[in-house]
Parts: structure tokens; sequence; C-alpha cells
């Protein structure tokens, strides 16, 4: 599971509403292990003020194409890797790509996923995002399981693209509408579809989104439990999301039971499969809260990292024809090949062939994620103390990997504010005997190119959210043109947001 950018953002609850008493706990272990610290070889860096630290600088909203004037300077002073006071505690801020891939590969031996305490009161106790150990890796095996290769194949391929000709097909001529709405809808309905078999437009499903809306503004928000504030309101809202997936995981055990003794009940089971939630009712052993909250948790993480990552996508493209020419070229030649090849046999939508045809996409793709960079940074915690390239990280100290620092780092990356996505074509194989030559240029930096995290908790669904894009744009580039209604760009608050909405103009064109 991807780690949502709204998880990051609701990192602020720490430094701005954190518990007095737990504040002077960390205040007096850190007095008794002062003469130890001394002895540690800290990175450099200033701890801030008392309680808050640096964490208001560091939450600063800034464009999401930089790392923003907070990092940039810090990272001028003191180098990529630094002490800070960060979200209630000492931390150590890496922007280091060997240290930030050292702290991935290494979780849950010497690091451990370390997210605030109110991220478990509002998603749950079981959500993928906070959990740790042998229980998150279950959790993560059923995800696996269940977006495999073949479901990717068989399955979900046909529903992104009915889910994308769905959308696209009430975009009307020279129509001005918020991008950024209609890449959530796109994902919304298509996980409700993936995780609930719920139907895009139907009663069920729009009050589900409905309570979905509600609950995400309480996710960003203070955790306050007062009346009339979005927390509280979230809250209520969990609770009716909850309850509703309660009575569709019933029905499916209704059923099941029913039809125990019919014959055909393999086929029933079969189509009981068809989503996530009848696959982990069928073959896993969870309880009912856990089911609950993985529902839910993968409902947030497949919805909010897909919908950014498309909206800035659209938003990259419009600024760059040359991108967008290259985009169409390559899906023209896809439907013309495919019409040829089907010509009589009725089959217009994608298949996986088509899909692997789609290379220049995937450059797009993954420079989408590198510039964006839909998750800025991760929390973790150093399990023990530990050693790296000269410098000490105390055991229990939160540590925060940049990923976004990494993937705009002008060391790694040639003009990394600049959206190129012929950077990621394959290189050309140099001539014989110019291994050296100044002809051949560089390889790419894939190993510190991390935009669906790393290690054990590498996000389980980073190739359906790669296949969403590329239907996407597929079916976007074909059949229409778009441009800014008015200014609007993306900006990290840390998570990556368009203020207006990234409003847009379309024309739909002829296809030749």
């Amino acid at each position: 599971m991807s780690e949502s950018p709204h998880f990051i953002f609701t990192s602020l609850v720490l430094a701005l509403f954190p518990s007095f008493l737990a504040f002077l706990f960390v205040s007096i272990l850190a007095k008794r292990s002062s003469r130890s610290r001394r002895r540690l070889n800290l990175p450099p860096g200033r701890m801030g003020w008392p309680f808050l630290g640096e964490t208001i600088g560091y939450l600063r909203p800034y464009s999401a194409t930089t790392v923003g004037d907070f990092m940039s300077q810090h990272i001028s002073r003191y180098g990529k890797i630094y002490k800070s006071n960060l979200f209630g505690g000492p931390a150590i801020v890496s922007a280091d790509a060997g240290l930030n891939k050292f702290i991935l590969q290494n979780e849950g031996r010497l690091f451990e996923c370390s997210y605030p305490r109110s991220i478990g009161g509002i998603l749950g106790k079981w959500s993928m995002l906070v959990l740790v150990g042998d229980m998150h890796r279950d959790m993560r095996i059923i995800s696996l399981n269940f977006l495999s290769h073949g479901r990717l194949r068989t399955r979900l391929l046909k529903e992104v693209e009915r889910n994308t000709l769905l959308i696209l097909k009430s975009w009307k001529e020279n129509s001005t509408f918020s991008a950024q709405d209609e890449a959530k809808k796109f994902t919304f309905d298509l996980m409700a579809k993936h995780i609930m078999s719920l139907d895009p437009g139907e009663p069920e499903t729009e009050q589900l989104k409905k309570e979905y809306v509600t609950f995400m503004k309480g996710v960003v928000s203070a955790p306050i439990n007062l009346p009339g504030t979005a927390y509280r309101k979230a809250l209520k809202s969990r609770a009716a999301i909850l309850r509703f997936i309660e009575r569709k995981m019933e029905e499916r055990k209704s059923k099941m039971t029913t039809n125990t003794n019919e014959v055909g009940k393999g086929e029933e089971e079969e189509e009981e499969d068809r989503d996530l939630l009848g696959w982990t009712v069928n073959h896993s052993s969870l309880s009912t809260e856990q089911i609950l909250d993985l529902i839910l948790s993968l409902l947030f993480a497949g919805h909010e990292t897909s919908s950014v990552a498309l909206s800035l996508a659209i938003y990259f493209l419009q600024a760059c024809p040359a991108a967008v020419a290259q985009l169409k070229e390559e899906h023209l030649g896809i439907a013309r090949e495919k019409k040829k090849k089907e010509r009589g046999a009725g089959e217009e939508l994608l298949n996986w062939d088509d899909y692997k045809k789609m290379e220049f996409t995937q450059c797009v793709i993954s420079e989408t994620l590198r510039l964006g960079n839909v998750v800025r940074f991760l929390h973790r915690k150093a399990l023990r103390d530990i050693h790296y390239n000269g410098y000490d990280i105390p055991c229990g100290w939160k540590v925060l990997p940049v990923i976004a620092a990494v993937h705009l780092d002008p060391l790694l990356f040639d003009h990394p504010h600049s959206f190129n996505p012929w950077r990621w074509l394959p290189l050309p194989l140099p001539l014989q005997g110019e291994t050296n030559s100044p002809r051949t240029p560089a390889p790419m930096p894939s190993n510190y190119f991390m935009p669906f995290g790393g290690g054990p908790r590498l996000c389980a669904g980073s190739e359906l959210a790669k296949l969403e894009l590329a239907v996407f744009i597929h079916h976007l580039v074909l059949n229409f043109t778009w441009e800014l209604a008015e200014s609007d760009e993306a900006f990290a608050y840390p998570f990556v947001d368009f203020p207006k909405g990234l409003p847009i103009r379309v024309r739909r064109h002829s296809r030749t």
C-alpha cells in the first residue's frame, strides 16, 4: 500500500496538539541520556523552538516541483543529513539517496514505521499504514495476492478502461472543469468497483463517496474531537463507512452459506472472489475488525495517491506539447494496429499486449512521479543506535527519509526541475570500443528512484497505479487536447494539491 501524502500532513498534529505529558516524558528521557548523547556524533543541525521544534517551517507550503526553502536552506547549511526537532521529538532528516535506501531496506530490523497515534485513531489500529512486523506482512500478502499479475491482465485492466471511458464520455466540447475533481472521481469509482463491486453512479456508491469526502477532510485536519470540527465529522463518517463495509461483508457470508450445498458452488465462489472484499472473506483468517480496517485503508490509499498522480500528469503534459505529440503518435500506432488485427472481431478494449507497447507512456509516468513526488517523505524511527557514514542515529529518534529531495537532486538527475520524460528512455548501446565515449550518457540512477517506497513496505498497488495512469493517458491523448483555464500549480502542504483544483478547458478532436 502506498503511503498516502495525506497521512504525512496529519503529522502536524504532533507538533501543534501534542500531549504535554508526553512532552515532559521526552524531556526527562533527553536529560537522562544527555551524557551518552555527548559521546555520539550526531549530524549537524538545530533543534529549533522548545516543544514545537522546526515543524511549522518544515511543513510550510511550497511548490511541489521543489523541496521548498526550508529544506534547501538546511541542506545548504548542514548537508543532506541533519538533525532537527520535528513532530514532537528529535529527528534525523535525510535527503541522502544512500541513507534513504538503507532505511527502507532495513525496515523491521534497524528502522520501523512510526506515524502519529492520531492516524490509528481515524484509520483504525489495523490500518496497513500503522501496522508493523508480522501483521503488516500478512496484510500486505493479502493485497499482493489480490493484485497479482494475472488479475491485472484479465480483470483489472478491463475495469480501469471502462471507468476511464465513463469519465471521458462526460467531458463536453469546450467545457471547463476541475481536472483534480475528475481524477478523484475516476480513482474512487475504480477502487469502489475493485474493492466491493460497487457500480459508478449507483445511489449506494454516491452515498459512500459522500461519506468518504467528509472522512478525508478530517484526515487532514487537527484531531480535535469537539462538536462541529472536521475531525468529529470524519469520525462519524468513518463509522458510517465501516457499517456499510460490514453490511456488504455479511451479505457475502450469507450468500456463501446459502450456496454451500448447491450445485455450481465453485462458480459462485469464483464470482465472489472478483472483488477484494469477497476475496478476503474467502481466503483469509482476519477478524471482522481487521477486514474493515484493511478495506478502508486500501480504499483510501488507492484513491488518494492515484488521483494526485493523474492530476500531476495532466498538469505537466499541458505544458509539454512535444511529450503530448509523442504520446499521441505512440497511442495512434497502438489503436491502428489493434484495428487491423481485430477487424471484424468486435473487440475494441485494450489487452495486455497493447498495454506493454506503451513504452513512452511509462516514461511519462516515471517522470510525473519523479518531479511531482506524490509522497514527499516517510516516517520511521530507529530501533537501536545506528552508525551510518560517520554519523550516529540514536535509538528511538524519528528518521525522515525525504524521497522528494533525492528525486530532485541535480547530482542524480540532469536538470531535475524540468519535466523531461525522455530521460527514462533506454540508452543506446555504445559503439564497439567506445564504452567510455562522452557520447555514451550516464545510466539513470534507478536504484534511487522510489516513488512507491521500497523494501518490505513497497507499495502493493504500484503496478495497478501505473496501469491506471497509462490507460487514462491512452484515451485522453487520442480524444482530447486540453489547456489550463486559469493559472494553477501543484503545491506541497506537504500533501500534494492544486489550490484551484486544476481547472482545464478541453476540446475533442477527431482520430485519424
